[in-house]
């Protein structure tokens, strides 16, 4: 199993809406065999026990989400040294991942950090491992090799929505969806029975995540 942990502030918002965007990208694209990727996340400082955000809830719902079920928690140490990859939804975060686990460097990024690195790992390097979850391992080391080639700052950074109207929630959404099309697709694509994945815009101009069978 290969497991991808993400991280906000609340987990009410963002990286409930990542886990969640992912769960419904991954089990569709899958199938079967979408427990093979676990998707996770966490809060830095947890509303614990608390479900999506009402907004956010509805937002997630139309890029295919479902908010049933979510239990935002907090970060333990322990949540990113086991992670084979944990997305930070702004660099705030991924400091405060690195200050509790700083082993998990090499596998941790921004979320918009990771949709950019994966693209620079070209689809024609050799990626090492028998089965889906080592050569997802692989592809990280990967990202984190050419780390050094992109630049960090403030654009890394997707803004929090709480308390701010449902179209904020929205552009929020949009941003994760985004980044999360790229990197999910790439990580698909390393099962040897994937289907075709494809992210793109639809009718209303809008990133969704679907599958393209």
């Amino acid at each position: 199993m290969f497991t991808v942990l993400f991280v906000c502030t609340g987990n009410i918002c963002r990286s409930a809406m990542a886990e969640r965007m992912a769960r419904a990208f991954l089990d569709e694209a899958l199938g079967d065999d979408a427990h093979r990727i676990q998707v996770v996340s966490a809060g830095t400082h947890a509303v614990q026990g608390a479900g999506v955000h009402p907004d956010s809830a509805t937002v997630l719902e139309g890029f295919g989400g479902d908010p049933i079920g979510h239990v935002a928690r907090q970060l333990l140490d322990d949540m990113a040294i086991d992670a084979d990859l944990t997305l930070a939804l702004t660099r705030s975060h991924r400091r405060s991942v690195l200050k509790a686990a700083p082993r998990a460097l090499q596998r941790t990024f921004t979320l918009r950090e990771a949709a950019d690195l994966v693209a620079l790992v070209g689809r024609d390097v050799q990626l090492d491992g028998d089965d889906l979850a080592e050569r997802c391992r692989s592809l990280v080391k990967k990202m984190a090799a050419a780390r050094s080639k992109r630049p960090s700052d403030a654009a890394d950074d997707v803004a929090d929505p709480i308390g701010r109207p449902l179209e904020v929630h929205q552009e929020v959404a949009e941003v994760i969806a985004a980044s999360l099309i790229p990197l999910l697709t790439r990580l698909v694509a390393l099962h040897p029975a994937a289907a075709e994945v494809a992210g793109t815009d639809g009718d209303d101009g809008k990133p969704h995540l679907y599958l393209v069978s």
